[in-house]
């Protein structure tokens, strides 16, 4: 019998999920399904135990919804239980909901791998304190970076998030009105505010001389985030389309035992062939 497995959140209708995913499913032979989910805001958990009940074997889960998914889970990995949020949960033969993040080891091999970023003793910004911030922490402070700083218009998330992860890694929290004295090697827009239309206002001159600049949404245009780092002339200017197949390789691994090869994945969605 085939497997259903899906995307949830809100909005949904621009996911590229079920694209990448039905291509590491004809690229593996695999029998299943994917599809959108338009999650509702206020029933979150009845959306998930409706998916379950029909069978659904997993779920890929994004904005806003990750960290409500944390709060639902039987179990968790390490990343997630620290990240306290959550964008993949599989269903057990028996049931149960197990939860991961995958999302920053998918940051990390896009950056790494992808696009050639070093990160040791570099210094990184990362713009957002909510779910998708959360998810990409841990495996920031891993890389061997200088110094990590958490960015929020709520300054108060900011710094609550970093003393969380104090113990992780050289990590500071601020407001974004806060910036004017500082500058990174790379930037790293973990808000979903350019989804809605809107950009982020930093300072121009907080991005260093060659710095990055990496939105970890997309869209089949430049994104608000994208654009800024043009303004600033930014070395390289990426979007999170890698990111986005990346980490959904590390769920497609969770959910049926095989990594799929993400290259031709990335390289035919950037060509509009998927």
């Amino acid at each position: 019998m085939t497997d259903r497995y899906a995307v949830i959140g809100n909005p949904i209708a621009h996911s590229k999920s079920p694209a990448i995913h039905a291509a590491f499913a004809h690229q593996t032979e695999q029998d299943m399904d994917y599809d959108r989910i338009l999650g509702n805001p206020d029933d979150f958990a009845g959306d998930v135990r409706a998916f379950v009940a029909a069978g659904g074997r997993g779920l890929n889960v994004t904005v806003p919804f990750k960290e409500l998914a944390w709060e639902l889970l039987d179990d968790l990995s390490e990343r997630a239980r620290v990240a306290r949020a959550v964008n993949t949960l599989a269903v057990s033969d028996g049931g149960l909901l197990h939860g991961d993040n995958t999302d920053g080891i998918g940051l990390i091999r896009d950056l790494a791998e992808n696009q050639g970023f070093s990160f040791a003793g570099r210094s990184v910004l990362l713009v957002g304190a909510g779910g998708a911030a959360r998810g990409v922490l841990l495996p920031l402070l891993e890389t061997g970076v200088a110094a990590l700083t958490i960015a929020n218009r709520t300054v108060e998330k900011a710094l609550a998030l970093a003393e969380a992860m104090r113990a992780a890694g050289p990590v500071s929290g601020c407001g974004l009105d806060q910036l004017w004295d500082q500058r990174f090697d790379l930037i790293i827009n973990a808000t979903s505010s350019g989804l809605h239309g809107s950009g982020i206002h930093l300072p121009s001159h907080c991005l260093a001389e060659r710095g990055w600049v990496y939105d970890m949404y997309y869209s089949d245009t430049l994104t608000p985030f994208c654009r800024w780092g043009q303004e600033q002339g930014a070395r390289r200017v990426i979007d999170g389309l890698g990111m986005l197949v990346e980490q959904a390789a590390e769920s497609f691994l969770l959910w049926r035992g095989l990594r799929p090869d993400t290259a031709p994945v990335i390289n035919a969605l950037r060509e509009g062939q998927l």
